[in-house]
């Protein structure tokens, strides 16, 4: 007989099967419970269901392994024995349990949970009779009925409806018995609480045809079920597409025995962070209601209060709390988002976790526990989420613009920035609005995890009801969204589509603005300005020492320049740009896309004379218009480089981009350049393509017009000249676009040699310059050893790479991705994050063969997907040499490549 595998891991009365480092197995909920119970904290007894029995269940149609029940017993039965209690007991104090999920990684709201499971009709009595508390009893059991009827037997609002149908019958008993639809539950008598237990159960049967269960074992069955089957919920889906959270990975499930924070005015319930989410100042944040249960804290249904409140009315247990909190840091070394119950006095830990933050609070809490001697500065690089260093860099208000505002409400600040935007009141439709290219607000009562797809489509979160602990604050945080939460002033109206604050009514559609640093709430569309950092770097207007937003960033960015060996460079086009990328830690320009040079002024027609030229020397005058144009603008670009490098991409898209398409516009170009109106149509006639993407373009056009070529090549060298000669070092590095065959590349290399010798004889120069290609076709991949024979460099346009590879274009892909993300046919965009197994497949063969050819050839990346985080770790692993990204990307790239390099050392050292 073999060994019966273990699914179920006990913990209690200071002893744990688990611990903290077994988070793949036991969620990070279980695993955080058996860590707490270990290090002696107050936590209630219970068990773990591991992860494993999630992808048993899925690969098994939902069925359980054969092992699991009789260790579920062996739990119940533990629990019971530390509590001296009976799970189903109807003569005395019964054992009661909470239900809930845990996965890996924290998904705060997206999946589900069970409260006060174990009661009946005749376990209620016991209840009563052990507690001599017969409305904290019947309130027990109506929030059980209300969870388990919503979470197990899908009792849920219909479609078209804003509210939950066990929330319509306690307002439709309010109004009845006290004429007061907003009446607080805890004004609702034993009487009130035993009516609607019988009203819930009818609803119940009339929804889904069966009676409420009333065997404790069937409850339990049919909680962990839908536990495990919340795991697949359409929330928790896409929050996981959001956060790259694996659907293999499952969750754990929970299963603790019940402390309660409703028994009366000696109890409560809690949610705090041993510092600021927001900000990131050490001090203990967070809020708590005295007589209630954990879900009233973030449901938003009672306002709770801030936490440092509870040292008036219960000295001991926020001295208790203190403790924990100072005990938590020390423990896990980091930020934790803990939730507590005060039962009668005595404090309980329900869970921790690390906690989410913005994108300010984690660069603070990071820099100040380097200080305190918590972590070393390698883990601090490590624990700043490289996508959410955007939020250190995103706008504030304009305070000029703030002077004269209108300020019709304001709540607590749960997501620092500034946000803008039409204000609607659900999900489905902030997101239709949001996919027509409108800024959008979501303005919500409270929100739910069902509203989650409308909150990802948002600028920002306005709520009427909740706290810093509420769900729209929690998600918001994570997500990087300006968040308001608890504008109390406001009054929604769902069926009216209006919000209403005093005599000031705003109907869906109209402007707000919401600052989530201050809280407040401005009537239209508010001026924005840039923020801190971009102050001190950029426009010189704040000073460092009077930004400590600033000097953490810039200490951050210290660490990572010590850690990282991938360097991040710049996509740009004019010295401006270059400018602000050099200020934010670009190591050079990785593109320089030169078409977009053409577009400013005169220079569009100068272009276009070229293109409708027929004879070589027609193209060649009007291409004498545009050198000096771009001779300035590298020169300019050079300057400010200041010696760092400069990748120039040749002319890359194809020739009717620059043409009008409309008759109106031809006919006035056609009066500008003195021909005729004929002419132009029948060159842009000529000029179409079906597919331009794979048409005339890249080098196709330099190897056609080699005087392109002969004109950019000298445009670049002439501006090196001109900057060498002011004391400036430049290091040109050209890249000829869309090479697949190494003789295009060899064609383009003798135009350039050939111009570059002109240029440095007639201006007495010597220059140091690279020259080599972009890789972004398949065969460009494939053929990398021949055509390395010639390129000094390759640098992978990741954009086009992709759109090659997967035969799908990137503007038209957004018809079907969707489902396809949905399905988990591609688990995420492969136009934001690189397709590693596809495309990175291409690059990494690229690399090989580019090397054994030419062991020194630099490596790069210039897509889009230089920016990306996931896709910089991955430019790292395969041994590039730098990414390449937009200005304002920087700091996200360069700290995603310190990352990667301390993950490398940190996976050597394990090996």
């Amino acid at each position: 007989m073999g060994k019966i595998k273990k699914y179920v891991y006990l913990f209690g009365n200071k002893k744990a099967d688990g611990h903290g480092a077994m988070k793949a197995l036991l969620g990070g909920k279980g695993a955080n419970l058996a860590e707490m119970t270990r290090i002696g904290l107050p936590v209630p007894p219970g068990f773990t269901i591991s992860t494993e029995v999630c992808t048993y269940y899925y690969a098994n149609k939902r069925t359980y392994p054969r092992d699991l029940q009789p260790q579920i017993e062996v739990g119940i039965a533990n629990m019971g024995k530390i509590m001296g209690t009976k799970f189903g007991d109807k003569n005395a104090m019964p054992l009661l349990v909470a239900v809930r999920s845990g996965a890996r990684d924290s998904m705060p709201g997206m999946m589900d949970t069970i409260l006060n499971l174990g009661l009946n009709d005749e376990t209620v009595l016991a209840l009563v009779k052990a507690t001599r508390n017969e409305r904290f009893a019947w309130d027990c059991y109506r929030r059980f009925i209300q969870m388990y009827g919503d979470v197990v037997l899908g009792v849920q609002k219909l479609p078209g409806q804003d509210h939950e149908p066990f929330e319509t019958v306690i307002g439709a008993l309010k109004d009845e018995r006290y004429g007061n639809h907003d009446l607080e539950d805890t004004r609702l008598t034993t009487d009130d609480l035993k009516e609607l237990v019988r009203r819930f159960k009818a609803l119940v049967k009339e929804r889904t045809g069966r009676e409420f269960p009333n065997d404790p074992w069937d409850q339990l069955d049919g909680a962990i079920g839908a536990v495990f089957g919340s795991w697949m919920n359409d929330r928790a889906i896409v929050y996981r597409r959001k956060y790259n959270i694996p659907s293999e990975w499952g969750t754990a499930v929970n299963v603790q025995a019940m402390v309660f924070g409703n028994t009366g005015e000696q109890s409560g319930s809690g949610v705090a962070f041993t510092r600021d989410p927001a900000t990131g100042e050490k001090v203990f944040y967070g809020e708590f209601l005295m007589n209630a249960q954990g879900e009233d804290v973030v449901a938003g249904v009672r306002t709770p209060e801030p936490v440092q409140k509870l040292a008036s009315k219960q000295p001991a247990s926020y001295k208790e709390l203190e403790h924990i909190r100072q005990t938590l840091e020390q423990h896990f070394k980091d930020m934790q988002d803990f939730e507590f119950t005060i039962q009668d006095g005595k404090v309980f830990m329900l869970q921790t976790r690390n906690g989410k933050r913005t994108g300010l609070a984690a660069v603070r809490i990071a820099c100040e526990m380097v200080k305190e001697k918590l972590i070393d500065w390698g883990t601090a690089v490590t624990r700043v989420p490289a996508e959410q260093l955007e939020q250190v860099l995103a706008p504030v208000f304009d305070r000029a613009a703030l002077k004269g505002a209108t300020v019709i409400a304001s709540g607590l600040p749960a997501g620092p920035g500034a946000a803008c935007g039409r204000i609607y009141f659900n999900a489905e439709r902030a997101v239709e609005a949001a996919n027509i290219g409108e800024k959008v607000l979501l303005v919500r009562v409270e929100t739910s995890p069902e509203d989650l797809r409308g909150m990802i489509a948002a600028e920002g979160i306005l709520t009427a009801r909740g706290g810093v602990s509420s769900h729209a604050a929690l998600v918001a945080r994570q997500m990087g969204k300006v968040c308001v939460c608890g504008a109390s002033q406001l009054q929604v109206d769902y069926q009216a589509r209006t919000l209403t604050v005093g005599p000031l009514t705003c109907n869906e559609g109209d402007y707000l603005s919401i600052d989530g640093t201050s809280g407040n709430v401005y009537l239209g569309q508010l001026k924005t300005a840039p923020s801190e950092v971009i102050q001190v770097l950029l426009q010189k207007s704040l000073s460092p020492k009077d930004s400590r937003i600033y000097r953490n960033f810039e200490q951050l960015m210290k660490w990572c320049d010590q850690a990282t060996r991938l360097q991040v460079r710049t996509n740009a086009d004019n010295p401006e740009q270059t400018a602000n990328a050099v200020a934010l830690g670009a190591t050079g320009i990785g593109l320089c896309r030169t078409e977009h040079m053409f577009f400013e002024g005169d220079r569009i027609d100068a272009m276009r004379e070229m293109i409708l030229a027929e004879k070589t020397d027609d193209r060649r005058k009007a291409l004498a218009k545009l050198l000096p144009y771009q001779r300035e603008d590298f020169a300019g670009m050079f300057r400010e480089l200041k010696g760092l490098p400069a990748t120039v991409r040749f002319l890359d898209p194809p020739l009717h981009e620059f043409l009008p398409h409309d008759h109106a516009a031809q006919a006035s170009l056609a009066e500008k350049l003195g021909v005729s109106v004929e002419k132009i149509a029948k060159r842009v006639h000529e000029l179409h393509e079906f597919n331009p993407m794979l048409g005339h373009r890249g080098c196709r056009l330099g190897i056609a017009y080699p005087e392109i070529s002969e004109m950019q090549a000298r445009a670049v060298f002439e501006a090196a000249a001109l900057a060498q000669k002011e004391g400036i070092k430049c290091k040109p590095e050209i890249m000829i676009p869309l090479v697949g065959f190494p003789k295009e590349l060899q064609l383009q290399l003798e135009v350039v040699h050939r111009v570059a010798g002109e240029v440095a004889k007639e201006h007495k120069a010597k220059f140091s310059y690279l020259v080599g290609t972009m890789i972004e076709v398949p065969r460009g991949a494939l053929l990398a050893d021949e055509i390395a024979k010639d390129a000094q460099f390759f640098s992978f346009g990741t954009n086009d790479l992709t759109q090659t590879t997967l035969g799908m274009s990137r503007d038209d892909s957004g018809s079907f991705l969707p489902a396809y993300q949905e399905l988990e046919i591609v688990k995420r965009n492969p136009f934001a994050t690189i397709d590693q197994t596809g495309v990175g497949q291409l690059m990494q063969i690229a690399v090989e063969r580019g090397r054994r050819t030419r062991p020194d050839i630099k490596l790069g990346i210039c897509g889009e997907h230089g920016g990306d985080p996931d896709s910089v770790k991955f430019c790292h692993r395969i041994g590039l040499s730098y990414v390449s990204c937009s200005p304002f990307r920087v700091p996200v790239a360069r700290l995603a490549a310190a990352q990667a390099a301390i993950e490398e050392k940190k996976a050597a050292k394990r090996t």
